[in-house]
């Protein structure tokens, strides 16, 4: 059975059913590391290391959030060729997100529509799923939500408490306050939520895990006017935040055929990469180039990967375009950077 026979399978299921069922196999191989080396074998991509935050990458490509969103899979994700892997978005209590159905593809525009809302297990279930050995050279990130229910005025109760349970099992962390589909989660990015926010977060982290703290990121949105990025990277330099990702889905449906356009959520995929290369740019030129970037929206190739880079990024994470073309973007990507 080749990989291309099976994504053909796969896509001809509903897509969180062809999702639960990648999730399941590669949560199996993960257990046993003899079947982890032949798939690392087969299909590890060059080495090209990039050292950041005191962590080395064997290479610039990692998977984004929303993948393995309660660990489940990530050590046979690692086997697949990512250097690095990014878990969650994980919430501090248990909760089924939105109402199924709540992923669309949409082919023809290389693109994916997903209304999820965090969906999630809670953190302590995802602090059991990574504990013990890690595969070699997988740099593992975290990325924290709040619970729906909780009010954005005690969110930073909801991000401290992830924080604190995951923080000695991470190499890093993320902040995500630009998810679309969790109700006023976006306001999160305005400067009197995403300070005192960051504050806490990175008060917890150091308290949690003093000898060797895991950076914070924090992950924006792609909708953001300049006026607002701006905000962003104000309250990110005042709470010394250590890198950013660039961007979550956006809720603009250009480049979606018709019948698309009405869909909630947000879209990743093609549709997304000019903007998302756009906010790089923007806070590459901004920050002077100190503030290390992750570059993700919409690369499906080799190029759209170099552009990023071009951009500003220092790394890469994709989703889409692994989801359309499994683990051949991994090596096309690493071989051009």
């Amino acid at each position: 059975m080749t990989l291309a026979f099976l994504t053909n399978l796969l896509h001809r299921l509903d897509p969180e059913q062809a999702h639960g069922v990648v999730l399941a196999l590669l949560g199996l191989v993960g257990r046993f590391p003899a079947a982890r080396g032949v798939l690392r074998r087969w299909l590890a991509p060059p080495t090209k290391p990039v050292a950041l935050w005191g962590r080395t990458f064997r290479h610039p490509v990692g998977l984004a959030a929303g993948y393995d969103k309660d660990g489940v899979a990530w050590r046979g994700l690692a086997a697949l060729g990512f250097a690095f892997v990014e878990v969650g978005t994980v919430t501090p209590r248990p909760q089924p997100g939105n109402p199924r159905p709540r992923i669309m593809r949409v082919p023809q525009a290389q693109a994916l529509v997903n209304w999820m809302g965090f969906p999630s297990r809670g953190m302590d279930f995802v602090a059991r799923q990574l504990q013990g050995p890690r595969p070699p050279d997988l740099v593992l990130g975290v990325n924290l939500g709040r619970n729906k229910d909780t009010p954005n005025e005690r969110a930073a109760e909801d991000y401290v408490a992830v924080a604190r349970t995951v923080a000695p099992l991470a190499d890093y962390l993320v902040v995500n306050v630009s998810s679309p589909n969790t109700p006023e989660l976006r306001a999160l990015q305005r400067r009197e939520y995403l300070v005192p926010l960051l504050q806490a977060v990175r008060k917890a982290v150091e308290e949690t895990a003093p000898d060797r703290p895991p950076p914070v990121l924090v992950k924006v949105a792609p909708d953001l006017t300049w006026a607002e990025l701006d905000q962003v990277l104000e309250a990110v330099e005042e709470a010394g935040v250590q890198g950013i990702i660039a961007t979550n889905t956006t809720v603009s449906k250009s480049g979606l055929p018709p019948a698309c356009q009405n869909l909630p959520g947000g879209v990743s995929g093609a549709p997304l990469r000019e903007r998302s290369t756009q906010v790089v740019r923007y806070i590459h030129r901004h920050t002077g180039g100190r503030l290390p970037i992750i570059g993700v929206g919409g690369i499906l190739s080799a190029r759209d990967a170099l552009e990023k880079a071009e951009a500003g990024a220092r790394l890469v994470q994709v989703f889409t375009g692994w989801v359309y073309r499994g683990p051949a973007l991994i090596r096309e990507v690493v071989r051009a950077w």
